[in-house]
């Protein structure tokens, strides 16, 4: 099965690269299951229903988010009945919304996604750790589904990290999200998941982790808050992970990173080009 992951989308740029490319990437790729991390999309701040659905209709399966999930406060409303946008999943009990779900992949294939958000320099919501593994004693691979991911909402790269060995072995890919810049760390774990720190951001990199560059260097500078973070809207690029998974087992087989447009080097997956698994 042939997955793609897009990081974080930063607001309009952000969300028109994706409804400009992805339609592409999947009919060109072939590609079974796309899962987007949205919750920047709505002017830098969470996501509306609108977006949700526009995402969706460029070709996401799943919308994931994290801290941000809550910003726009109408998703408190909508998550009941959109099946496909995700919170995290280690919210306390009796928060609206799921934070994993199961989907149909193009090909037919089974796919759980889980969304979850670290502790560390973050909100102090439950143990994710606790959390996914409850999932995943409910829903293990092979049993009931073809292949999992993990959306890991986290700041700290050593959380991330001890994220990506305790699942090693079973799910197929662990992916970091938040910080907003691209890991060159990305490879197969020795169980067979594949991992990556973070798949960095879709937007304007010329710019502070998406927002126009005055504010923030302002507030470094000075300490004194002198208005609003607002997206940058310059040449965004779309920023991913592209992971192929065993049919059999459900872990992956390869994994690259996808960047596309803007300021970034330019990096289509191998396995794409060379026609893969």
């Amino acid at each position: 099965m042939r997955l793609l992951f897009i990081g974080d989308i930063v607001g309009r740029a952000g969300r028109a690269i994706v409804q400009s490319k992805l339609p592409g990437l999947v009919e060109r790729y072939n590609l079974d299951f796309v899962i987007i991390n949205g919750e920047n999309a709505a002017a830098g701040f969470g996501i509306t229903e609108a977006i949700v659905q526009d995402l969706l209709d460029a070709g996401g399966d799943v919308i994931t988010t994290g801290n941000h999930a809550w910003d726009q406060r109408d998703a408190l409303v909508y998550c009941e009945r959109q099946p496909a946008f995700l919170r995290p999943v280690n919210y306390p009990s009796g928060v609206p919304g799921k934070g994993a779900n199961m989907y149909s992949a193009r090909n037919g294939a089974n796919v759980l996604v889980m969304n979850a958000m670290g502790r560390v320099y973050m909100d102090a919501l439950d143990c994710p750790f606790a959390a996914v593994d409850k999932e995943l004693d409910a829903c293990p691979m092979g049993e009931f589904v073809d292949a999992i991911v993990l959306d890991f909402h986290a700041e700290a790269t050593s959380e991330k990290q001890a994220m990506g060995h305790f699942l090693d072995g079973r799910v197929s890919l662990v992916v970091g999200t938040h910080t907003h810049v691209p890991t060159s760390d990305y490879r197969l774990l020795p169980g067979g998941t594949a991992y990556m720190s973070d798949a960095g951001m879709t937007g304007d990199y010329d710019s502070v982790l998406g927002m126009d560059k005055e504010e923030p260097v302002q507030r470094f500078l000075r300490k004194v808050h002198g208005g609003r973070f607002t997206p940058a809207l310059g040449e965004p690029t779309l920023c991913g992970v592209a992971v192929d998974t065993d049919d059999r087992t459900g872990l992956a087989v390869d994994v690259e990173p996808l960047r596309i447009g803007g300021h970034l080097s330019r990096h289509i997956p191998s396995f794409w080009e060379n026609g893969g698994n």
